[in-house]
């Protein structure tokens, strides 16, 4: 280390702690009683700095005015809210707190605590927030259920449902929605529900069956089958670190939150209220290529630019990957995404990253079976075949079709989509809406800007010939650049 910066060296000295830490843990835990793993051979995952700022926390925390009657090395639930404030709902730090004082860190506890020690608290947060799946689990349990053993699918399913709106309330609560709103969306049943509802059908049963309907409430779940469904289902951990870094205020910059929540960009000064809401976004969001998570910009909405199928091909055409969403007149949404630009011709484009997906009533995401190549269609002018957009199926039975006449659509499966194994996505076969949106996701390219700054006309050509028989000229010719390439 000769010659290094003295932050370097402190780094490196950092770092030789953690491993060493680290490798101490799995000693001990070889050691010690499997059964009482998390108590007699915990060790905190956290780095030194990262540690700091957690014991820092808890002596705010311990040295709360408003609990004068509890000890200075533990805090109470009234110490926890204080410091939260309204960020959190309290149905959530009350779950958050109740887990922590039902750690047991000896192996001998008979119940839990009455408040939080400074050795519960960091357990419990290097558990949620460092943790791998058994060691995140277990404190879920401990969120759900005072007693050891399994707990019913119902409780699972209210824990869930207080997570998922726990995200939306402290987001907001912390101005972290970046431009989308967190107000409920209209709709049969709250999103909060639907999102939560899809995060639970991804669990596996104890007979391998998935967690599908009302029916599986009374099933019990044990530990093994939530470490599993953790481990799969990475918006648990996801949505607990959310909680926590922005509920609590601690070790903020280890939360990264743009490819979670993307920058939504819309013209300025245009009024404009999306078809999706803050989860629908981060659903749909968590399945595009990581590259274009981090922002999704206005292309086109029939709200903004009217019910004009040349409308819609002039907006989106040659624009780079996008997401199409529909509401149809039933309430259903719907859409997909768009790996590729599209561009106005006879034959299918896309590739196999493109996919289908619903956000109500239900959320799920439908991906390529490998049966055909019919990711996506536009065409427009054509006589002989079809005219208009579609996503999977074939030419008249398309998985998502939105018809030349704008407003009409159809989404066909019996069963299901040739192309994206999706069902029925509208309310009804032949559907009609009124509202649809299209969003381009990531950054642009070059090529992409200069044709984005072309004139709307140069891709309308029916607005350009209504503009030539009523005799008006085109003011915007005389405003632009003569491309290079003229």
């Amino acid at each position: 280390m000769e010659g290094g910066s003295p932050g370097g060296i402190r780094i490196t000295l950092h770092l030789l702690l953690f491993m060493w830490s680290r490798e101490f843990c799995q000693i001990s835990e070889q050691m010690g009683n499997s059964g009482s793993r998390v108590g007699q051979s915990f060790c905190s995952r956290f780095l030194p700095e990262e540690q700091a700022e957690i014991d820092r926390l808890f002596d705010a925390l311990s040295s709360d005015k408003n609990s004068p009657n509890v000890s200075s090395k533990s805090f109470s639930l009234k110490a926890l809210q204080n410091h939260v404030g309204e960020a959190v709902p309290l149905e959530m730090v009350t779950r958050l707190y109740d887990g922590m004082r039902r750690v047991d860190l000896t192996g001998k506890a008979k119940g839990p605590s009455e408040n939080v020690s400074q050795e519960q608290f960091t357990a419990s947060m290097s558990h949620l927030l460092k943790g791998n799946s058994e060691e995140k689990s277990l404190m879920i349990m401990k969120m759900i259920s005072a007693t050891e053993g399994p707990v019913k699918a119902r409780e699972v399913q209210k824990f869930t449902e207080d997570l998922v709106g726990s995200v939306v309330h402290v987001l907001s609560h912390r101005q972290e929605l970046r431009g989308w709103t967190g107000k409920e969306a209209p709709g049969p049943a709250p999103r909060v529900q639907v999102l939560a509802a899809q995060l639970l059908s991804e669990m596996k049963l104890q007979d391998g069956k998935r967690f599908l309907g009302p029916q599986w409430l009374d099933c019990d779940c044990d530990r093994a089958m939530i470490e599993d469904w953790v481990f799969r289902v990475p918006h648990v951990a996801i949505f607990l670190s959310v909680v926590i870094h922005k509920g609590f205020l601690v070790l903020c910059s280890s939360l990264d939150l743009t490819t979670l929540v993307p920058e939504c960009q819309v013209d300025q000064g245009r009024g404009f209220e999306s078809i999706l809401d803050i989860l629908s976004v981060m659903y749909i969001n968590a399945h595009l290529p990581r590259e274009q998570r981090h922002c999704w910009r206005l292309l086109f909405s029939s709200e903004l630019h009217g019910h004009s199928f040349s409308q819609l091909c002039g907006h989106i055409t040659h624009r780079g990957p996008c997401v199409a969403v529909l509401e149809d007149r039933d309430k259903h949404v719907f859409g997909g995404f768009a790996s590729c630009s599209w561009e106005v011709k006879p034959q299918f484009q896309g590739d196999d990253r493109c996919f289908l997906f619903s956000i109500c009533p239900s959320m799920a995401v439908y991906t390529h079976t490998g049966y055909n190549d019919h990711y996506m269609y536009l065409n427009h002018g054509q006589q002989t075949i079809p005219n208009g957009l579609g996503m999977g199926g074939q030419h008249n039975y398309f998985g998502l079709w939105v018809d030349v006449d704008f407003g009409k659509g159809h989404s066909r499966a019996k069963p299901t989509c040739t192309t994206y194994n999706s069902p029925q996505l509208s309310a009804q076969e032949n559907f009609q809406f009124d509202k649809m949106e299209v969003w381009a996701v990531g950054d642009p390219s070059e090529e992409q800007l200069a044709k984005s700054n072309k004139s709307i006309l140069d891709a309308d050509p029916e607005a350009q010939a209504l503009l030539e028989i009523s005799g008006r000229s085109r003011h915007s010719e005389g405003l632009r650049e003569i491309p290079d390439d003229e």
